[in-house]
C-alpha cells in the first residue's frame, strides 16, 4: 500500500496521541482533577500545568503564524476564529461540558487516558457521549434543540470590522504581541509557586501537552497541511476532515461513533479519530510498563447513573461549544479565539458548581 500524505499525517498524530496519552497517564494530567484539587484543597498543581500547557501551545501557535510556519486563519476545523462569536453556544456548551465531566469523573482526554488505566467505566462514558456527539454532529439533533437559539443570539464581528474573533485582532495590538504576552504571564505564573517548580511531572505534562497542540497546528497548517489538502482534493474519495486543525475529541468521539457503524468505509477515518485512538494507546503502554493497569467497574446503581448523565451531558456540551477542555481549553486558546476563552471559563465553572452541589449533598446525607 502507498504511503500517502494522508497516511503520513495520520501516522504523525497517531505517534502525537501515544506521546500525549502514556504522559498524561503518568503525570496525572487532568483538567476535573485540576479544578478539583483548586476548589476543594487549594492545591494549584495541577491547575498550573494546564495553564503552561495553554502557554506553551499559545507561544508555538504564535511563532507558527509569525515566521509563516503555519498558516490558521478562520478556516479550522472546529472554526475558532470565525467572525462569528456564538457566545451563548459557548458558554452554555461549555457550562453542561464541566457539569458533565465532574460527574463522569474526567473530561474526554482523561476518559481516554483511564481506558487505557483499565477503566470500564470510562469506556461507557466514552461509548454514551459518542452516541450524543454523533446525535449532534451527524443529525437534525442540534438543529432542533439550539438551531434557531442560537443563531439569534450569534453577533456578526465582521459587520463591525473585525475579521476575526482572535484576541489580537479584536484588541488592535495583533495576535504576535497578544499571544507572546499572554504566554510570557501565564509560564510567570505557573513557575511563581515553588512547589510547581519542584514536581516534574507538573512541568512534564504542561509541556507535552502544549507541544502536542503545537505539531498538529504545523502538520496541517503548514506545508505538509497543504500537500495533505490537495492530495485530498484528487481523491477518488474524499477523507472526512482534511482541514487545518489541532488535538481535540468530543466530535472525534462523534466521528468514531459514525466509523464504527459503517467500518468498511475508511475514508471515515481522521486526524480525530486517530488521535483518540493514540491517546488510549498511549496511556494502556505506560499502565502496562508502569504495572499500573487496574480493572474498575461501577460500584452501584449511583455510580452508573452518575457517569452515565455526565456523559450524556459531555457528548452535548462538548459539541455545542466546540470542544473540550483540550480542545477548546488548549487547543483553541492557542488561537486566541474569544470564544475559546469563554467556554473554558464556562467549563470551570460548571465543574466547580458542580463540586460544591456535590459536597452539599454529602454534608446533608451525613
Amino acid at each position: 500500500m502507498e504511503f500517502t500524505i494522508h497516511l503520513q499525517v495520520l501516522g504523525i498524530v497517531l505517534v502525537t496521541g501515544i506521546v500525549m496519552g502514556a504522559v498524561a497517564n503518568k503525570t496525572n494530567f487532568c483538567t476535573m482533577g485540576a479544578v478539583s484539587d483548586w476548589v476543594n484543597m487549594g492545591d494549584t498543581g495541577r491547575l498550573r500545568a494546564w495553564l503552561l500547557a495553554i502557554a506553551v501551545a499559545v507561544l508555538g501557535v504564535t511563532l507558527l503564524e509569525a515566521s509563516g510556519k503555519a498558516t490558521i486563519g478562520t478556516g479550522t476545523f472546529p472554526p475558532y476564529r470565525t467572525p462569528n462569536l456564538a457566545w451563548l453556544r459557548y458558554v452554555l456548551g461549555g457550562l453542561m461540558f464541566g457539569v458533565g465531566m465532574t460527574l463522569a469523573s474526567g473530561c474526554g482526554n482523561k476518559t481516554l487516558v483511564r481506558i487505557g488505566g483499565g477503566n470500564l467505566k470510562s469506556l461507557v462514558v466514552l461509548a454514551i457521549a459518542s452516541a450524543f456527539a454523533y446525535a449532534m454532529l451527524w443529525t437534525n439533533f442540534y438543529d432542533t434543540l439550539f438551531g434557531s437559539m442560537m443563531s439569534a443570539t450569534t453577533i456578526n464581528l465582521a459587520a463591525a470590522g473585525k475579521a476575526s474573533q482572535a484576541l489580537g485582532d479584536l484588541t488592535g495590538v495583533g495576535n504576535l504581541a497578544f499571544g507572546t504576552a499572554l504566554a510570557v504571564a501565564l509560564i510567570g505564573f505557573a513557575f511563581s509557586s515553588s512547589d510547581f517548580r519542584g514536581n516534574s511531572d507538573h512541568i512534564l505534562g504542561g509541556v507535552v501537552i502544549g507541544v502536542a497542540v503545537i505539531v498538529g497546528w504545523y502538520v496541517t497548517g503548514g506545508t505538509m497541511g497543504a500537500a495533505w489538502k490537495e492530495f485530498a482534493d484528487f481523491a477518488d474519495v474524499k477523507p472526512l476532515r482534511v482541514e487545518t486543525q489541532s488535538f481535540t475529541f468530543m466530535s472525534p468521539m462523534g466521528d468514531l461513533a459514525r466509523y464504527v457503524m459503517n467500518p468498511v468505509d475508511t475514508s471515515l477515518i481522521n486526524f480525530g479519530i486517530v488521535a483518540l485512538v493514540g491517546v488510549i494507546f498511549g496511556s494502556l503502554l505506560y499502565s502496562l510498563v508502569s504495572r499500573s493497569f487496574r480493572i474498575e467497574w461501577f460500584v452501584n446503581a449511583g455510580d452508573f447513573l452518575n457517569h452515565a448523565v455526565g456523559a450524556v451531558l459531555m457528548g452535548i456540551g462538548g459539541v455545542l461549544s466546540m470542544g473540550c477542555t483540550i480542545g477548546q481549553g488548549i487547543t483553541g486558546v492557542s488561537t486566541l479565539a474569544l470564544g475559546s476563552v469563554l467556554t473554558l471559563i464556562a467549563i470551570v465553572a460548571g465543574s466547580a458548581a458542580m463540586m460544591k452541589y456535590q459536597y452539599w449533598r454529602m454534608m446533608q446525607e451525613a
